[in-house]
């Protein structure tokens, strides 16, 4: 069975080791811990591995975020991928660093590549594994927080939250999207701190 696996991002150097960019992250551990490496293809980089019978489509979206969905509705027509084949591996300002959250579907949350996705594919309902990224910003930095680099101690834990987020990505299409949310939801990695502890990071951090 095909499955495409989208990680959000935005592509340059400059965005490479930004919050925002843990799908990315995610896809790239995943893609070294296989053994296989992406190539350029239309609006993205995929990377082709096999497990157990399953071809999975990794694809990092060359479009920038917001226009993610553009990248996700052309791959899912040529792969033929069914809502039940795709999975969105999104950063997500609701859960600590270190959280992790599977979902069957569900809204958007206010992020401009899962709104981005749910325009083109006229629907919500397609899994997503939302990483936290923790919310320590002040008012009306959102957006200077999420493209800001990730912390110093949290660099430090995220060497295994990739490695999770790459276990229930495996899960999901090995065993399907219920079996990954009980067996990750309740997964953190190290001192998952809630959004009271999160350390304010400056939003004046380089984006």
């Amino acid at each position: 069975m095909n499955y495409l696996v989208v990680g959000l991002g935005n592509i340059g150097p400059e965005y490479a080791s930004t919050r925002h960019n843990m799908g990315f992250m995610t896809l790239d551990a995943l893609a070294k811990a296989s053994n296989v490496t992406f190539e350029s293809k239309r609006f993205g980089d995929m990377a082709t591995l096999r497990i157990k019978g399953r071809t999975l489509n990794l694809l990092k979206p060359s479009t920038y975020m917001n226009n993610s969905g553009r990248a996700v509705a052309h791959w899912v027509t040529k792969l033929k991928i069914q809502p039940e084949q795709l999975l969105v591996v999104v950063d997500d300002l609701a859960l600590p660093f270190g959280a992790l959250r599977m979902r069957g579907q569900g809204s958007n949350g206010g992020h401009n590549g899962l709104r981005s996705i749910d325009e083109h594919l006229g629907s919500n309902s397609y899994a997503r594994l939302r990483l936290g990224i923790g919310s320590g910003f002040a008012p009306g930095a959102q957006v200077d927080f999420v493209l800001s680099e990730i912390g110093p101690e949290e660099q430090k834990m995220l060497p295994e939250v990739l490695e999770t987020a790459s276990e229930a990505i495996k899960t999901f299409v090995l065993e399907g999207v219920g079996n990954a949310m009980n067996k990750f939801n309740k997964k953190g990695v190290g001192k998952v701190q809630s959004s009271a502890e999160s350390s304010s990071e400056s939003s004046s951090q380089p984006k």
